[in-house]
């Protein structure tokens, strides 16, 4: 049986092979149960083999102390240091917010943390270790892909270490409810080689694109009027930290947590409709803005790659 099939992580490959042996153990057990069931039910007038005694010792204490030790101690020695990072972990931290996960890295440098939002990125064979925290609710990191599932409490800082083996996109999902958009927080996982996923973060770590052309450069002004009370775009609006950091907003897969996929018209939209969108979200919708002003606003964030 190929014990990886679905999993993208030692630690997912795992568990699904501690997973698949429990239940082929569990399937055993209620099989020689049944058999028994039904050999005591068609041989009640028959002498029996064996005193009442011995069934009930062996089949009721002998046979599941053996058989639940042996499933124990094989889970224990598979999954022997699944959670232990080792030396120099790539250390990536995921705050959870109503409703959308921040993700800090380390600029290559060294020197700062790097802010992105909703989509987590991940090189191919490093390990890396998971602060999870929340400042206010309890959340749930739960990428099934890549194994565990990890609870975000408030006043903590859990850890969750897991090793990607191949590249590709996987869908993540807060699993403990936390409030009115609950359903619509997710979380992308992006698992890439691992030189281009240095140059990706190279790339987060520089502050935002000049906007190109009149209407971007409008957007930009449009944008420190209207937004950089929540939102910051590093090197135009810094120092907000209500709102995901936008400096490279055009380079994510998805706006609003997994909500729409990203693209001009759906920035536009999002600026526009987002209570429609995302009801209960904590972003105001700017319906009232002239299409001038939204089609200007929309052009700039596309630009900040």
């Amino acid at each position: 049986m190929n014990w990886l099939t679905g999993s993208a992580s030692t630690q997912a490959a795992a568990l699904a092979e501690v997973s698949g042996v429990l239940f082929a153990g569990g399937t055993l057990v209620f099989a020689l149960v049944l058999t028994l069931l039904m050999l005591a039910l068609r041989g009640r007038q028959r002498r029996r083999v064996l005193p009442t005694a011995w069934w009930t010792v062996g089949g009721g204490i002998v046979f599941p102390v053996i058989v639940l030790s042996a499933l124990m101690a094989y889970s224990l020695v598979r999954t022997e240091g699944l959670e232990r990072p080792p030396a120099d972990p790539l250390v990536v931290g995921v705050t959870g917010h109503p409703w959308w996960w921040e993700v800090r890295y380390r600029d290559p440098a060294g020197t700062q943390w790097v802010a992105v939002a909703n989509e987590l990125r991940l090189p191919v064979g490093r390990t890396v270790q998971i602060g999870l925290s929340s400042p206010d609710l309890i959340h749930s990191f739960w990428v099934p892909a890549l194994g565990g599932k990890m609870d975000l409490v408030p006043g903590r800082v859990n850890r969750l270490v897991v090793t990607p083996q191949r590249p590709g996109v996987h869908r993540g999902v807060c699993a403990e409810y936390c409030g009115v958009q609950h359903a619509r927080m997710a979380l992308h996982v992006v698992v890439q080689a691992p030189d281009e996923f240095e140059r990706w973060l190279a790339a987060q770590a520089a502050p935002a694109a000049t906007p190109e052309g009149p209407l971007a450069e409008r957007g930009r002004r449009s944008f420190v009027e209207l937004c950089a009370g929540c939102h910051t775009v590093r090197g135009v609006a810094e120092g907000a930290a209500l709102a995901p950091d936008l400096t490279h907003v055009a380079s994510r897969l998805h706006l609003g947590a997994g909500t729409l996929p990203n693209g001009h018209e759906a920035l536009a939209r999002w600026i526009a409709d987002v209570q429609a969108l995302k009801p209960g979200a904590r972003m105001p919708s700017y319906g009232h803005l002239d299409r001038a002003t939204l089609d200007a606003l929309a052009a700039y964030l596309a630009q900040l790659r």
